[in-house]
């Protein structure tokens, strides 16, 4: 398998370059080389994690930067989830599994998967006494526990909100960690949990949903440019909206969120470069409906909900707003 910490320090360089810092810069400070991420027999060493954690957050001005970067994760982002995938069936055995392969992404916690009558929790379990003196591994426990959150989503094909989030430290920002975890957290507990309706836990996972996101990601690679130094923020929140697409289009208040502004000032910031959010909106979803709909096997219907259109009538409007066509025509002849 391959090395899961340099794919994840990689997921966090091209979500600091949409946040308009430059992975080169990174890397250099942390004393990180490009052929070192690429080299299978060069492993990134501890210092090397801890100093690029610390100076992402330090650049980001972001509190909040492991949170943040865990809400931007794709499902593909990580290739431990397609071997998740490859061996459950249910979002039961996928947690399972994950929990087993946590320590391919990081040694600072343990997770466990554990069931009552009515829930099921997900314990993350710090492995250093001093862990919360550690600002990267406090951040690294964020990105985990946001990313179960999602990838919960992904593995769906639902948008879950769990019953209870519980941290161990102190949180720095209750009302933007309520808005990503989808639950108001407390703080100060005996451990760090994420506990669940006991109902998702024999939910069957949409393995075809995880295909199809690796053949409109691959083809999104090969036509989406290289990322620039200095990119317009229309480019940065298209790219973020592509990379995010299985959890249907992101909404304006959680993208201004991410980028640690107010929606006011994003929306400003759009309009001085002659857009609006959800003008941008719709070309990604124009983008992606034309991708999904040419694979020609997927069902318009399931096309549709992955849009994140509630009834397929809406999409099927707006689908003929952009093209001429309904959907389902498109599909029979996408050329």
């Amino acid at each position: 398998m391959e090395d899961q910490l340099k794919k994840v320090i990689l997921g966090l360089l091209a979500y600091s370059a949409q946040r308009d810092i430059s992975p080169e810069t990174l890397c250099r400070l942390s004393g990180i080389t490009i052929s070192q991420l690429q080299s299978e027999q060069q492993p990134l060493s501890n210092k090397q994690v801890t100093d690029i954690w610390t100076n992402a957050i330090h650049l980001s001005k972001d509190k909040l930067f492991g949170l943040h970067f865990g809400e931007s994760l794709q499902l593909s982002a990580l290739g431990i989830v397609g071997e998740i995938i490859k061996s459950s069936s249910t979002v039961g055995e996928a947690l399972t599994i994950a929990a087993s392969l946590t320590h391919l992404i990081t040694e600072a916690f343990e997770l466990i998967a554990a069931q009552d009558e009515h829930t099921f929790t997900v314990k993350f379990i710090p492995t250093y006494p001093d862990w919360q003196n550690s600002l990267p591994v406090a951040q690294t426990l964020d990105l985990l526990m946001v990313f179960v959150i999602h990838e919960l989503d992904g593995l769906m094909l639902k948008k879950i909100k769990p019953k209870a989030v519980s941290y161990m430290g102190q949180m720095q920002n209750a009302e933007e960690c309520e808005r990503v975890m989808r639950c108001k957290p407390t703080d100060h507990a005996a451990v760090n949990t994420i506990t669940f309706d006991k109902l998702y836990w024999n939910e069957p996972i949409i393995t075809a949903n995880y295909e199809l996101q690796n053949i409109l990601l691959q083809k999104i690679a090969a036509e989406k440019p290289e990322i620039s130094e200095k990119q317009s923020l229309q480019s940065r929140i298209h790219n973020y909206l592509m990379a995010n697409s299985y959890l249907g289009i992101v909404s304006l208040e959680d993208i201004a969120s991410n980028f640690n502004v107010s929606a006011r000032t994003l929306q400003r910031k759009l309009k001085e470069e002659g857009i609006n959010f959800q003008q941008l909106a719709d070309e990604v979803r124009k983008t992606l409906a034309i991708n999904y709909l040419k694979e020609r096997t997927y069902p318009v219907k399931q096309i549709s909900y992955m849009l994140g259109y509630n009834e397929l009538s809406a999409f099927t409007r707006t689908f003929k707003r952009w093209t001429g066509i309904t959907p389902a025509s498109y599909q029979k002849n996408p050329n």
